[in-house]
């Protein structure tokens, strides 16, 4: 077993998902995905790479040509003082103007929405993958849910008929 270099180690704590939204997942339909910068203050970096983030009720609104994340949590950075920040307020998102414009586009469809997937650090820099869902009803969620157990079951079956031969 290797020992991790002192470099390999701070690029693996530059390069780390902070949060997850694994609901996401289930409640829609990803139909893109894009990567998005976000533009925040001091503290709230700080709390960022202390992994302090939730990302439940999040989604994003493309608004007067920028695109904003609401509902996202972040919370407070104790150290900053009366120099903090508001953990719910709306953040923007840096975005190409033709992403932009797409996810504008996009959005303007019935039934399409804008969430964020994870929060994670590149590079020491905070970044956001979005995606353009849609979302599922519940007869949909529980028709995924049998497609992924019928697969798993198929793939244990495979397992086990390699083993015996």
């Amino acid at each position: 077993m290797a020992k991790k270099t002192k470099d390999a180690k701070l690029r693996d704590a530059a390069n780390r998902d902070v949060a997850v939204n694994r609901r996401a997942l289930h409640d829609y339909e990803i139909l893109e995905r894009y990567e998005a910068g976000i533009a925040l203050t001091g503290s709230e970096i700080k709390s960022v790479r202390d992994g302090r983030v939730s990302l439940q009720e999040a989604y994003a609104r493309p608004e007067k040509g920028q695109v904003f994340l609401q509902g996202a949590h972040i919370a407070e950075y104790g150290p900053a003082s009366y120099q903090g920040h508001e953990p719910r307020r709306p953040r923007r998102l840096l975005l190409h103007r033709r992403q932009i414009q797409e996810l504008a586009e996009e959005t303007d469809q019935k039934g399409l929405t804008i969430i964020p997937l994870r929060m994670y650090l590149k590079n020491g820099l905070a970044k956001l993958e979005l995606a353009v869902a849609r979302g599922r009803r519940s007869y949909d969620k529980r028709q995924a849910i049998a497609t992924k157990e019928a697969q798993r079951e198929i793939e244990r079956a495979l397992r086990q008929r390699t083993r015996d031969q």
